[in-house]
């Protein structure tokens, strides 16, 4: 059985928009993207790859889908993820969508489908970004790894997790400050 891990980028009053471009998400006129991108090092990317295992499976929202396949399959400079990006199985929450070109696509109408998924999966079901989802799935949530970055930008759309108690399993600093803490589950 899979364990539902998130995954996301936040600084330190919890904002999660756009961290990986200026024009990655700019509703509300947020005009702050990339601001992890300065805080990058081979730390966080050893744990990064560490988390992008071969057997995961990614669930995504659309916005966040669409983003991706907007970059990933057209990259070719050897970046390791773009690999792991297009092979990994990719399930797509979303209402509107009518076809997923993504390799390895599915699309999943609404959340009813996502316990059975688990229940069908060896390795972990990982949501990368994907805001609006994140905060509809509820006890669904097993894990949650936070990239805590040292910046406070007073605006932008803050990440809302499902209620219930987490204990940190462990954390990792990285030398640009980003604290890589990773949560697990006590209670729904």
């Amino acid at each position: 059985m899979a364990e539902l891990v998130v995954t996301e980028n936040v600084t330190l009053d919890g904002v999660m928009q756009a961290p990986g471009g200026a024009q990655e998400d700019t509703r509300g006129g947020f005009d702050a993207g990339g601001w992890a991108t300065p805080y990058s090092d081979e730390v966080a990317m050893a744990e990064a790859r560490k988390g992008m295992s071969t057997s995961a499976a990614l669930l995504l929202g659309r916005r966040t889908y669409e983003h991706f396949y907007g970059y990933w399959p057209k990259q070719t400079d050897g970046n390791p993820f773009t690999d792991a990006l297009n092979k990994a199985q990719k399930y797509v929450v979303s209402t509107t969508m009518t076809s997923a070109p993504w390799q390895n696509s599915t699309i999943m109408p609404n959340l009813d489908g996502i316990a059975e998924l688990k229940a069908s999966l060896d390795g972990d079901l990982v949501v990368l970004g994907s805001g609006e989802l994140v905060r509809s799935l509820g006890a669904l949530v097993d894990r949650v790894v936070l990239s805590i970055h040292p910046l406070v930008l007073g605006k932008g759309r803050r990440l809302e997790l499902p209620a219930g108690e987490l204990r940190l399993a462990s954390s990792v600093p990285t030398g640009t400050g980003v604290i890589i803490a990773t949560y697990v589950r006590t209670t729904s």
